[in-house]
């Protein structure tokens, strides 16, 4: 062995493995296996963090059990928060988001890292596997078909976390408008046509009421993926787990996370079924068809400004056009509009995904995974783009806007004190 690379062995022979890497000859083969995109588990610390916090939980557990040798288990345990604590190795997942394997490569590229950085911490050489062994030790009382989708589960549900808090702001964002232009009395409208007056302020508080509406879809919907499957090992009978493993494990995974985890109420279900990313996703689909409506009632509302409604203003950003001199584009809204366009794609994928499990296993969760990451990634950030470089800096054309309600028939639908011609 050359100081550079390191041997080691699996079922199917010898490799060799770079001497400075964390992961091993499992991870190395799925490098090799799996070159899709640019996309690698390391691009989704979440991940990273969802699947350390169920090898800590198991080790925990195992501990307890006393099913692996208590050192062992500590050095476990201790590897687990070199990562958690402290970020050591996120760079050391570098398998492709899309994977054949039903996840198989990312939960040993997992054991693999933890192993590598135990074995330090215990004084011994990456690679010296007899004294803590990946799969013996790291991955002891689990499969990659209940501590992957434990992993997975645990991950979205912390990255939801997020997205609710963007949303949250954006809807403040909107409430701020709603009372900033709260006196601003303007026309609604239904299918495009003069109805009758409402206020600019209104028509903003319903756009900061309908995302509250989706922040408490999210979070019911969030729950579902708290109910976990650690303990089911194969196909969710357990095999070679003791009877107390999986409570003790589900338990230990609450601790760790700070979130209400809870066992499955029948693991062979909760192993095949993948109903609960459907249901999350639907309500990431949901949430982009409302920012998508918004966002065109945005440029609808401010289109113009000498040939549209113009009634009001969006932050001036960049110049819109190479031909047509001093047009600005609404491009805030635009580009939300494309993330939402992306999520309800991302919902198609998740769907058939979803569909497409057969009898104890669903093998197609990576690209589940792929989808719901890359939507609560994309959505937050859209929140935080639209707030920040839109919502903030938007002005009211005030004598447009009651323009609009004086020149149209609707005025006749105005109460009393406020039917009167606008001061010139």
């Amino acid at each position: 062995m050359s100081n550079n690379i390191r041997i080691e062995e699996d079922l199917l022979g010898t490799r060799e493995v770079p001497a400075d890497a964390y992961y091993g000859v499992h991870t190395l083969r799925a490098i090799e296996n799996f070159y899709i995109s640019n996309n690698k588990i390391s691009d989704i610390p979440e991940f990273v963090r969802g699947m350390v916090m169920v090898k800590k939980a198991a080790a925990m557990a195992n501990k307890e059990l006393q099913t692996i040798p208590k050192s062992v288990a500590n050095a476990i345990i201790a590897a687990c928060d070199e990562v958690l604590n402290n970020g050591k190795c996120m760079d050391q997942f570098p398998v492709d988001v899309y994977q054949g394997g039903a996840g198989t490569s990312v939960n040993m590229n997992t054991n693999e890292v933890l192993a590598n950085i135990g074995l330090e911490l215990m004084g011994h050489q990456k690679g010296e596997y007899q004294y803590l062994n990946p799969n013996d030790h790291v991955n002891k009382c689990q499969s990659t078909n209940d501590a992957y989708p434990t992993g997975f589960r645990i991950a979205v549900y912390s990255s939801l976390i997020k997205l609710v808090d963007a949303i949250n702001q954006l809807r403040e964002g909107f409430e701020r408008k709603a009372v900033e232009f709260q006196d601003i009395l303007k026309m609604g409208r239904t299918q495009l046509q003069d109805a009758v007056p409402m206020t600019l302020g209104q028509e903003f508080r319903a756009f900061s009421i309908l995302l509250k509406e989706e922040v408490k879809n999210i979070q019911r919907t969030a729950e579902l993926l708290l109910e976990v499957n650690l303990g089911a090992t194969a196909i969710g009978t357990g095999l070679n787990t003791p009877k107390e493993y999986s409570p003790l494990a589900v338990k230990k995974l609450a601790e760790v996370t700070g979130f209400p985890c809870v066992p499955a109420e029948d693991l062979i279900e909760a192993t095949s079924d993948c109903g609960a990313y459907v249901m999350v996703h639907g309500a990431l689909k949901r949430l982009a068809v409302k920012m998508s409506k918004i966002c065109n009632d945005l440029r609808l509302l401010s289109s113009g400004p000498r040939a549209g409604l113009n009634e009001i203003n969006l932050p001036e950003l960049q110049a819109g056009s190479s031909i047509m001199p001093a047009k600005v584009n609404p491009v805030v809204p635009e580009v939300v509009n494309q993330v939402c366009f992306k999520v309800i794609g991302n919902d198609t994928t998740v769907t058939m995904a979803a569909e497409a499990g057969q009898l104890q296993l669903n093998v197609m969760e990576p690209v589940i995974g792929q989808a719901m990451f890359e939507s609560v990634h994309i959505l937050t950030n859209a929140c935080y783009n639209l707030l920040e470089k839109c919502i903030n800096g938007i002005t009211a054309n005030k004598e447009v806007c009651e323009g609009y309600v004086y020149n149209s028939i609707g005025i006749v639908y105005l109460p009393e004190p406020v039917h009167r011609s606008p001061q010139r």
